[in-house]
């Protein structure tokens, strides 16, 4: 004899949440850095950041404090990164006029990397972020990158001074106001070709000043 007994309920498999996506502080500086070198920071709100970090507002805060913040952040990161490398380009080793023509050129080939070099990795960086971030409206922000620019300069000044002190603070503010056009130059769309040329340009002017 069988017994028929009613068959146990089935059981579905429970579905399993998905779990939350862990916030990368460093991604999301890497992640800002791209939208600060392509909009500029007064053209992004924190309503756009968030967004682009997939984070809500609280977390935003929480993480960096602030839009300044979080800028902050991102140029430490622009510096190490992808900012001049100065200990190398300013070898003291090398001759003052081939540093500085060095550092020029390769200041142009780095603030040309963006729109305005067609086949470039990152078509949103032109220019330099430290010397753009200098403009911004935020005292915060412009503070951080004056303060990342300073450093710059001191750097290119006591290069130059160690062999020519009598003509340090002019070659070193030639340096970074054409440095500074370099950047605003690449920014409103020169190619690499022109800013090169500029860089070229400008590199036979400090021998120039050098050898007399």
């Amino acid at each position: 004899m069988t017994t028929n007994l009613p068959s146990p309920p089935s059981r579905q498999p429970q579905r399993l949440r998905g779990r939350p996506r862990k916030f990368d502080p460093d991604a999301a500086v890497a992640t800002a850095q791209r939208l600060f070198q392509a909009r500029g920071y007064d053209a992004l709100g924190v309503a756009d950041l968030t967004e682009a970090l997939g984070i809500n507002p609280p977390s935003f805060y929480a993480a960096f404090g602030s839009k300044a913040g979080l800028f902050a952040r991102v140029l430490e990161r622009y510096s190490r990164c992808d900012g001049l490398p100065l200990d190398a380009l300013l070898d003291p080793r090398r001759p003052v006029g081939e540093a500085l023509a060095a550092l020029l050129e390769e200041a142009a080939r780095r603030y040309a990397a963006g729109a305005a070099d067609p086949g470039a990795a990152d078509p949103g960086a032109a220019g330099c972020l430290v010397i753009e971030g200098q403009r911004c409206n935020d005292p915060a922000a412009r503070d951080a990158a004056a303060a990342l620019n300073a450093t710059a300069v001191g750097a290119i000044h006591a290069f130059v001074a160690a062999r020519h002190p009598d003509k340090a603070d002019t070659l070193t503010d030639y340096a970074v106001a054409v440095l500074t056009g370099l950047s605003t130059a690449a920014r409103a769309g020169q190619g690499r070709e022109r800013l090169l040329a500029t860089a070229a340009l400008a590199a036979a002017a400090v021998r120039a000043a050098l050898a007399t």
